[in-house]
């Protein structure tokens, strides 16, 4: 079976590590790495020929025209998260397989929503950022510790599933809110749904936010929630910022300076020069980095490496993406 490597400018390597791609150099033959829509449109040929593409992102999009220019395509290997920016009607009309790496990346992410969390009940970033503002040694209480605390979830997908299992080992409480998650999936991870989202951020000492960015969840968040939060309320987001009204973030954070802000994300991202996100006292803002980072990357190539093999042997894909299932992603 013939693939293709069609990355963006980043590259191949990035995500498909040294032992993922000798694993692709034997279980399929691997026509060429394309980085950019010039190198794709230069070769038609090898196009015509491509069963398999491996990708990620920068990939090109999945149009009417490029499925018409790659009539042998069968499958395709997605190994980063979503799918918004690639697939079109034409292609789920196409018939041909997609999967993508989500579930790995949401591992990842979920990795780095647990930390900040801890972080946040322990007041790690609060604790830093007050004393280089007042520049001396302080422990005065600014959080609320890990014991008997509540931690609640907005959303219960992947991420979020994978932060719920990772704080079950400690002394406190997951709530919930997803009005679509089958209630024994929540069961099992030890959360508790909470019938409202005005009811997570009543209750949580720190809040942590993993709706998918669509439609119907844009601008989700507002200031009747977060002034709602309890007194030292820790409120995170790694999903996407525009599922949050951030002028009122801004706000609710300068009315309650004893509400702190843990960001990985905003809209526009980055942030705007000038933007208060980089200079409120009650802010930490990072870039973008809770998902895979450096080698992490290489955890979703593998992944993608797994589904292709179960392609070659005629096994269900594990990471497949139907039209139905998209219509649910980020």
């Amino acid at each position: 079976m013939r693939a293709l490597y069609i990355l963006g400018e980043r590259g191949y390597g990035r995500i498909y590590g040294p032992q993922e791609r000798a694993d692709i150099a034997g279980l399929v033959d691997v026509l060429a790495d394309m980085q950019t829509p010039e190198s794709i449109a230069a070769a038609p040929a090898l196009l015509a020929q491509v069963e398999v593409m491996l990708s990620g992102w920068g990939a090109p999009r999945l149009d009417a025209a490029f499925l018409e220019a790659a009539p042998a395509l069968k499958l395709v290997l997605y190994g980063a998260g979503s799918l918004r920016k690639l697939v079109t009607e034409a292609f789920w009309d196409s018939g041909v397989a997609i999967s993508s790496a989500a579930a790995a990346n949401s591992v990842i992410t979920g990795d780095f929503a647990y930390a900040q969390i801890l972080m946040a009940l322990k007041g790690a970033w609060q604790h830093a950022l007050r004393m280089r503002q007042q520049r001396r040694w302080s422990r005065e209480a600014v959080a609320a510790g890990l014991a008997d605390s509540v931690v609640g979830l907005v959303s219960l997908g992947k991420v979020a599933q994978r932060v719920a299992s990772l704080l079950r080992r400690h002394d406190l409480r997951v709530i919930a809110w997803d009005p679509f998650v089958d209630p024994a999936v929540a069961e099992g991870l030890g959360a508790i749904l909470v019938e409202s989202l005005d009811e997570v951020f009543r209750e949580a000492d720190v809040v942590s936010l993993h709706t998918p960015l669509l439609e119907e969840t844009r601008g989700l968040i507002g200031a009747t929630q977060l002034r709602a939060m309890k007194p030292g309320a820790v409120f995170i987001n790694t999903a996407r910022g525009a599922i949050v009204r951030e002028d009122e973030l801004l706000q609710v954070l300068r009315e309650r300076p004893d509400l702190f802000a843990l960001l990985d994300v905003t809209a526009p991202e980055p942030a705007l020069p000038g933007s208060p996100f980089y200079t409120l006292p009650n802010v930490v803002l990072t870039p973008h980095i809770a998902g895979a980072q450096g080698r992490e990357c290489w955890r979703l190539g593998r992944s993608m490496v797994d589904e292709l093999r179960r392609f070659l042997r005629e096994e269900p894909l594990r990471h497949a993406v139907t039209r139905e299932s998209y219509g649910r992603m980020a």
